[in-house]
């Protein structure tokens, strides 16, 4: 279990993937459980870190501590309840090895790999940066920049607040329908922010009546799995259930 190298002094981890791991399960089923219990409050949603492959680099959430010790057997008890024990035993394990004092070898060996990710998160923290100047920057130039929002138009803050509680969807998911999927809308412009001073840059504004027909789209390409949680397969290809207060046509049973 190469995932997990806890240090001397530091706090015992876990991660999602070896809990995939110990159970023998799917990463993604795994990380779909851990979002559900989170989303119901029985869990707290762990920090999630980026993991580098020889692909494309995957996230896992990383279980930390008391908390983190307890939420993971949560986890578990839910997706094979008979790996609990198992799981209480690798806690003691990583928690044995957390105790333990360093030598001098873990000790360079634990400041090179301190180093190494920090120099990575920069990196990728510089390219997103840089990512996002760039697509602003050219929704800037190809968006008329209006002093205030226009009427029929909203921004995502009001998309989100409308939309949630039209369909009891939860803000990643209207993210995601307004900027992510393939029938996303464009904006219909950007708005000068209010805090110019403070360096705030444009925001983008879309039509509201637009904005409605397409969550009318996807509600209608949902497909309920329980009474309150739905997927549709434009969203975490199609496997990740999320929150959603279906109409009497669409909840299951009906």
């Amino acid at each position: 279990m190469t995932d997990l190298a806890p240090f001397g002094g530091q706090a015992a981890t876990m991660t999602s993937r070896e809990i995939a791991d110990l159970v023998g399960s799917r990463h993604d089923n795994v990380r779909v459980t851990i979002e559900r219990l989170a989303e119901r409050g029985v869990i707290a949603l762990p920090a999630m870190q980026e993991k580098p492959t020889a692909g494309r680099p995957t996230q896992e959430y990383v279980f930390t501590g008391d908390q983190g010790k307890r939420d993971s057997i949560i986890v578990v008890a839910q997706l094979c309840p008979e790996f609990t024990a198992r799981l209480v035993d690798r806690w003691q394990e990583l928690e044995q090895q957390a105790s333990r004092p360093l030598t001098a070898a873990e000790q360079l060996l634990a400041s090179v790999q301190l180093t190494v990710d920090l120099e990575r998160r920069q990196r990728l923290t510089e390219q997103q940066v840089a990512a996002l100047t760039e697509t602003v920057g050219d929704m800037d130039r190809s968006h008329p920049l209006l002093d205030s929002i226009p009427n029929g138009m909203e921004s995502i803050t009001a998309i989100r607040q409308r939309i949630g509680k039209q369909y009891g969807l939860p803000p990643r998911v209207i993210d995601a329908v307004v900027r992510d999927m393939p029938h996303s809308p464009r904006p219909f412009a950007m708005v000068r922010s209010k805090h110019e001073e403070l360096n705030a840059r444009p925001y983008a504004v879309w039509a509201k009546a637009e904005i409605s027909r397409v969550f009318e789209r996807f509600a209608r390409g949902c497909t309920f799995v329980t009474q309150h949680r739905a997927t549709h397969p434009d969203f975490g290809a199609g496997r990740e259930r999320f929150q959603m207060r279906g109409t009497p046509s669409q909840e299951i049973g009906e």
